[in-house]
């Protein structure tokens, strides 16, 4: 939701100024996409502390470049219709037309990418807890539960299994969602 929110609006935002505007925030998002995420996550985390919240405003602020970029390039593509030209032309405000005629044209992608990034997501949080910057042991979480487990996979493999199973099943699900928003949003 951070990651929608946050570079939703930097993306429309820019997209639809144009100018120097444009180019200042594209060129942080760019300077943001050559991070990984993972690394940037993992570099929030050790400024905001360890915990489960934490974790999850990093996983969403490394996020962030993906839909700022995706969005301006939607808006711009948007940006170029006639009607939208015909709205400015007769005198609708700024933000009427970008509540009216810009952000229904694109948000359809941007909300396939959104259930996309919550399977990334889901792999990432995992991935940082299993690396010890999640909660500490007595919070369930998928990732510190097979890192725990690991210790006993010889004897007890469902204790590593289980969780990565459940890991793997959320992402296939989240894809799938991502898939028949992607397909209806093809289909209006």
């Amino acid at each position: 939701a951070i990651a929608l929110f946050v570079g939703t609006l930097i993306g429309v935002l820019a997209g639809y100024a144009g100018g120097r505007t444009d180019s200042l925030f594209m060129r942080v998002i760019d300077i943001l996409l050559a991070i990984p995420n993972l690394l940037l996550a993992m570099a929030i985390i050790t400024v905001l502390g360890f915990g489960t919240l934490n974790i999850a405003v990093a996983v969403g602020l490394s996020s962030v470049a993906t839909f700022a970029r995706l969005s301006r390039g939607e808006v711009l593509r948007s940006r170029a219709n006639l009607f939208v030209e015909a709205a400015r032309a007769s005198g609708v405000g700024h933000l009427a037309i970008i509540q009216r005629h810009i952000l229904p044209h694109a948000l359809a992608p941007v909300l396939s990418l959104a259930a996309l990034e919550l399977g990334f997501a889901l792999l990432s949080v995992s991935a940082l807890s299993f690396l010890g910057f999640g909660a500490p042991p007595p919070q369930p979480e998928w990732g510190l539960l097979i890192a725990e487990g690991r210790n006993y996979i010889a004897a007890a493999w469902w204790y590593t299994t289980l969780p990565g199973m459940i890991i793997v099943l959320s992402v296939l699900a989240t894809n799938r969602i991502a898939g028949f928003i992607q397909d209806s949003a093809e289909n209006v």
